[in-house]
């Protein structure tokens, strides 16, 4: 494998992250969403701001961009229970999001991004960790499981065009580390 890294998302990174996130959802979400909700995902401007705000880290593998990770405080309906209270840690539960292109999965760029984004986080004062992945989203669910993280039994359903997506929040605790 050439030089893995993670780093800090530019403005420079842009073009690529936003190519990133629509084609890995268009390819990995087709069965679960309708064409035109994969066609109207978040725009420049969305991704532009996460990155000024420094919530955004990128992997790396040569020069190559392939996955990011959005890392930041969770906002309170975010992490709330579900009659809408709000959990003690609340203030110090962070929200992550990680994608890794397909073509480059499997080398460990997933697990290098969420543990950034946790060693970060942590750092700053968070204690927890949420993620908000489809029910029907197995890889992605085993993917958070591998680090500790499970379903804290909160669901929502999003109307995605008309179509219900059932999402599960998985939580858990920031000791993400490398092993080596």
């Amino acid at each position: 494998m050439a030089d893995a890294g993670v780093h800090t998302a530019t403005a420079a990174d842009l073009p690529e992250i936003v190519r990133i996130h629509r084609e890995t959802w268009r390819l990995a979400y087709a069965q679960l969403l309708p064409p035109e909700v994969l066609d109207t995902l978040d725009t420049d401007e969305a991704w532009a701001l996460a990155v000024q705000q420094n919530a955004v880290l990128k992997a790396t593998e040569g020069d190559f961009i392939v996955g990011f990770v959005v890392a930041s405080k969770a906002p309170d309906d975010e992490v709330a229970r579900a009659d809408g209270s709000l959990p003690p840690d609340a203030a110090t539960t962070a929200l992550l999001s990680v994608l890794v292109e397909p073509r480059w999965g499997r080398r460990g760029h997933g697990t290098r991004l969420v543990a950034e984004a946790c060693r970060r986080l942590e750092e700053a004062g968070a204690t927890r960790g949420i993620a908000w992945v489809p029910e029907a989203d197995k890889a992605s669910r085993n993917f958070y499981e591998r680090f500790g993280w499970t379903g804290d039994g909160t669901v929502r359903t999003l109307d995605a065009g008309g179509r219900p997506l059932r999402e599960v929040r998985v939580s858990g605790p920031l000791t993400v580390r490398l092993e080596h």
